[in-house]
């Protein structure tokens, strides 16, 4: 059976959620301690958690880096998995390492090209995987540019933050005047030109945004465990075309993020996300933390969450090779709970409702299975469906 293992989440999205289901089912029936902290008092984290407290708030990086030592040293924290403030922990692994406890994260080096997406663009290209063509701007006149550009070339123009996770502050550009067609419906990622132009203009400081052509499905986003020895264990696609998801081990997708993980040292869990530019796979993004879709892997037959965990506590794997690929499904959202919530924390500003004698339903319990990605709201997860 083993000893007990503790493991530790720091702020991170409403999906890992699952990644704790997985850590808990693990195939060695090893007793796993689950820590989570976070920000949010109403994350669906903390409540799956066996403990759980709340992060302090208006901490610097160093200061954070403080936290997380105390506490690893309080709960004698065997595994740390770092979301928030991922850079600044691994530049401290050493004294981590000191305490007892273990990284789930890439080394220092590999963050760093990875946290800015320019930087990172070139040095993929360096080593020979293919990326979109890119314009780095910061003013009206590098934005116009750019669209002229990528416009004149029969493609539509994109913009998203040179630095940031997951899809926070893409939008894609438009020069469809303003009008009742953006307001009608759900929000959209469309903008037309001219605002973004005014905004740009009006701002008091520049903006760092990379700009792209809009680049087609399928997405392909490959997780990746790499050991700390640098070595591939495994590298499974999971594919995205509209409503419709699956899988896939084509070499197409699955080589160049082995060449990145293996070229850049992306040690444990990583996500790696390709599109279509015309006929050819391009590099997305490189996100250095396992993917809130990750457990979605579950329908494989992989447990990549344990397989992490032991590469962490010095045990081999392996190859972690998917045994078959599920069929194609979709995600649909299912309710997780939260932690109670006590009376003086609770809404002053409205009347409190009238209670009857009827007693209030009961919420079915609901299995664990899975969400998508990491835009969900916290406390809101999703379930896999089959298609």
């Amino acid at each position: 059976m083993g000893s007990r293992v503790r493991v530790w989440l720091n702020r991170t999205y409403a999906e890992n959620v699952f990644f704790m289901d997985q850590l808990r089912s693990n195939p060695q029936h090893r007793a796993v301690e689950i820590h989570a902290t976070h920000g949010d008092p109403d994350s669906p984290v903390l409540a799956a958690a066996d403990t759980a407290e709340m992060e302090p708030e208006g901490l610097s990086p160093r200061a954070y880096v403080e936290y997380a030592l105390d506490l690893c040293a309080r709960r004698s924290v065997d595994v740390f998995v770092p979301v928030l403030h991922q850079a600044a922990i691994v530049a401290q692994r050493a004294e981590f390492a000191a305490l007892g406890t273990t990284l789930l994260a890439p080394p220092a080096e590999a963050v760093a090209v990875f946290q800015d997406k320019v930087t990172a663009y070139e040095a993929v290209q360096a080593v020979g995987v293919p990326v979109p063509p890119w314009w780095r701007v910061r003013t009206e006149e590098e934005l116009l540019t750019a669209v002229d550009a990528l416009e004149s070339a029969g493609h539509k123009a994109c913009f998203k933050p040179a630095a940031g996770a997951g899809g926070v502050g893409f939008r894609v550009i438009t020069r469809a005047p303003f009008s009742l067609m953006h307001l009608n419906g759900f929000p959209s990622p469309y903008v037309p030109l001219n605002l973004v132009v005014d905004a740009l203009r009006e701002a008091d400081h520049p903006v760092d945004w990379l700009v792209m052509p809009r680049l087609e499905q399928p997405e392909v986003s490959v997780d990746c465990l790499t050991g700390p020895d640098g070595r591939v264990r495994m590298a499974v696609g999971r594919t995205k075309n509209g409503r419709r998801r699956g899988f896939t081990l084509h070499p197409s997708w699955i080589e160049p993020a082995r060449l990145l993980a293996e070229a850049f040292g992306l040690h444990y869990l990583t996500n790696i996300q390709f599109r279509m530019y015309g006929d050819e796979p391009v590099l997305m993004d490189v996100n250095t933390r396992p993917a809130g879709g990750l457990h979605q892997l579950a329908l494989c037959g992989v447990n990549a969450p344990w397989a992490a965990v032991q590469l962490a506590l010095g045990e081999e794997t392996g190859e972690v090779v998917p045994p078959f690929l599920a069929q194609d499904y979709t995600v649909v959202s299912g309710p997780r709970p939260v932690r109670p919530v006590s009376l003086p924390q609770q809404r002053t500003d409205t009347p409190a409702p009238v209670l009857t004698d009827t007693p209030a339903p009961t919420l079915p319990a609901v299995p664990a299975p899975s969400p998508a990605t990491e835009s969900s709201p916290a406390g809101a997860t999703a379930a896999i469906a089959p298609v």
